[in-house]
């Protein structure tokens, strides 16, 4: 396997941007080109490590946020995937017995998802691992770098919120 060359450019979605372009688009490029390569990782470290993939795991976190449970329409949402993702993702991890439908307390008709006693174990053993995992992937941005790139992303998130139609 050839060496890694520390000085060779790195070709993600950012590198195609010249002077020329729009900062707001350079902008959006550099989260959008930094958002994957952390997402690739941790995708494959969680495959690799744990035999579960992303979206999994986000269908288990958004699941230990509410222990009373989702329906599968609100989990689509936070998730930001369609319902038939939901679905599939939701039967794989019932199989496995990491998750139960139950009945909607609200709707007879409608059934809520929750984290069984198993899916919560392994759920916390997971989940300390992939912070753990962030953490490293951030390790050389200083405290004061981070909490500064958080105030600038949290501004631009209620912009966003304010500006964009829903």
């Amino acid at each position: 396997m050839p060496e890694h060359d520390e000085t060779a450019p790195v070709l993600d979605l950012a590198s195609r941007l010249t002077d020329d372009h729009h900062q707001s688009l350079k902008l959006w490029l550099r989260m959008l080109s930094c958002t994957m390569r952390i997402e690739s990782e941790i995708r494959g470290r969680l495959r690799t490590t744990f035999g579960i993939t992303l979206p999994r795991f986000d269908l288990m976190a958004q699941l230990e946020r509410f222990p009373e449970g989702l329906r599968m329409g609100e989990l689509s949402k936070r998730m930001m995937v369609t319902g038939g993702n939901v679905t599939g993702i939701t039967d794989q991890l019932e199989q496995e017995k990491l998750v139960v439908r139950v009945p909607d307390p609200k709707d007879g008709r409608a059934y809520s998802v929750k984290l069984t006693a198993a899916g919560r174990r392994t759920f916390a053993t997971i989940a300390v691992v992939h912070e753990q995992w962030i953490a490293e992937l951030l390790q050389d941005m200083s405290s004061a770098d981070k909490a500064q790139l958080i105030d600038l992303l949290s501004q631009m998130k209620r912009h966003l919120n304010a500006s964009v139609p829903k």
